[in-house]
Parts: structure tokens; sequence; C-alpha cells
């Protein structure tokens, strides 16, 4: 049995892929400081090999104790999303960065690091042209700036994958509804109208559980990805968000939404992505846009109307 350290692993991301690697058969550890109060690893507590840790990336004792007798780490800890990150820029930059350098000082290098970076690190493409993994990293949040700088001092460390992820949606048990499709989707549901701004805006998608397979993916072929990055995606999913609103009205038919002429978005992220790479190493996504739509409209059949999200 293979043990697994998952930092952040209460998170978004975190609570889905903790289970399900528990149901593959590898032995959990998860760390992390439970910032937004979350109970969505409760039904993992029951597994004998699901062990946690309450404590924070920064902590180096804490982290050196986490980090032993780990054969993989899979480092989500980081405060993510551009406004969280402009809002706590120290914590950010501490959370993001700084303690990517603790793990590189303290992980023995046989021990193998995969790290979820983000597409958005590409931040304005070139129209009609596909980043791919060559194309310049020109962030411009600074959460995409953190998240980027890592992952170069991640990859310059070797042993270690880089996921560039697409913008995630679905549901988890730690949810988060400020996510663009989420967001879009709870908004179509519960107030049946969306205003938008910038409609043309373009940017690449990828349903939670396919991040969760990616991971998989990555540790059962460790030696053939290593010390690359990957970009991961739907590549029937570069949308722009006026035509993602039109996917989502094909689901939820009294959706009305119009494109505002005179508002700005102050996410400016705007680009396509080519997933080929990962794909090519025989990784293909299972979960769809139609799919995560109507697995969103159950969530929020559920959950009352209010906001789930990092804040």
């Amino acid at each position: 049995m293979e043990n697994v350290l998952i930092t952040g692993g209460a998170g978004y991301i975190g609570s889905v892929l903790s289970k399900f690697l528990l149901n593959q058969g590898y032995s959990v550890t998860v760390l992390d400081n439970f910032r937004y109060n979350q109970n969505s690893l409760l039904d993992c507590c029951h597994d004998e090999n699901f062990n946690i840790i309450r404590g924070d990336v920064i902590d180096e004792q804490i982290m050196s104790s986490s980090l032993k007798n780990q054969d993989f780490i899979i480092h989500l800890a980081a405060l993510v999303g551009a406004p969280i990150c402009d809002a706590n820029k120290d914590d950010a930059l501490s959370t993001n960065f700084e303690s990517v350098k603790l793990l590189l000082k303290l992980r023995h290098k046989d021990q193998k690091i995969l790290y979820p970076c983000t597409n958005s690190g590409y931040g304005i493409g070139e129209k009609g042209k596909f980043c791919t993994e060559e194309t310049p990293l020109r962030p411009i949040s600074f959460y995409g700036q953190t998240k980027v700088n890592s992952e170069k001092l991640i990859l310059d460390d070797e042993n270690s994958i880089s996921f560039r992820l697409a913008t995630v949606f679905g549901v988890s048990s730690r949810m988060r509804t400020d996510l663009l499709v989420n967001d879009f989707v709870k908004k179509a549901f519960k107030e049946k109208y969306l205003e938008i701004f910038e409609g043309h805006f373009q940017r690449n998608y990828i349903h939670i559980r396919d991040v969760v397979r990616v991971f998989l993916h990555g540790m059962k072929n460790f030696d053939k990805m290593k010390n690359q990055s990957y970009n991961v995606g739907l590549s029937d999913a570069n949308l722009s968000k006026l035509e993602l609103c039109k996917k989502i009205k094909e689901h939820i038919s009294d959706f009305t939404f119009i494109e505002s002429a005179s508002g700005q978005d102050p996410d400016k992220r705007d680009y396509i992505v080519s997933n080929k790479k990962i794909e090519n190493t025989g990784f293909k996504p299972k979960y769809s846009l139609d799919f995560g739509i109507d697995e969103l409209i159950k969530c929020y059949t559920i959950l009352p109307n209010q906001t789930y999200g990092n804040i």
C-alpha cells in the first residue's frame, strides 16, 4: 500500500480526491488548517487508512512530521482565486509560494510531488490560438503569479508533475459556488437571470472528478510523465461566457441572460487551451459539461441560497 499526503485535502478538490484515493486502496493523510470550518471529510473517519492532521503548511515542524513515510505528495493547499488572494496578499504569498519552498526543503528526493497549477497563468491569449504547455506564462492576477512561480520551483526541483487545471466545475462536499460554471448554474437555477460582462471572454473547463482522475493517472504513470507540466481540460469546452450560458439554457429553459453593453468583468482572462499533451499520455476526461450542469442542478435543489466559496 502506497502512502499519499494531500495538503489542503479538506478543500474543494481535496475532499473529493481524498475519498477517491482511499477507495483506490491508498493510505491517505490529509493536512489541512480547516480555514472554512468545513466538515467535508467526516465520512472518511471510519477508514483505517485515513489519517488527519490539523495544521498549517507553513509550519515547518508540522510539515516535517506530515511528510514522513509518504510516497506521493499532492500539494493542494493554497488560497485559490484572485479575490481571496488580492484581499490577503501576505497570506496568499505565504500559503501559495513559501509553503512550496518549505516542502521542497523538507521532502526526500525520492518523494514524488503532484502539483495543481492553473491555466489562468496564460492570462490573455492570442485570438484563435491555442495555449500549449510551451506558450509563455503571463498571469494577470496575484493568484496566478503565486501559482506560476510555485510551478517553476517544483519542476526545477524535479521528481514532480504539474497539472495546469482549467476552470473546475462540479459538486464537492466542500462546495464552491463562486467558480464560473458553478456560479452561472446557480444563478440560472435560483434566480433565472444573469447579466454578463464581456461575454466574449473565453476559457477552458474541467469537471472536478476528472481532476481527481488525472492525479491518479499521474501517480500511475509518474516515471513517464515526471518533470513536465500538462494542461488539463475538456477539449470540447473552450467556451466564451455567452456560449456557456447557451449551454446552461439547454438544461434550464426559463433561464434568461443578457450581455451588458457598458459593464466590465474584473477578471480579464481570455484564452483557449490545447489539452493534447495530457491526452497523448492516455488520459481522457469522462465528465462532460452537460453532466456537470445536471449534477449542479441537483446540488442547488439541496443547498440553500447562499454562497459557498473562498471568502
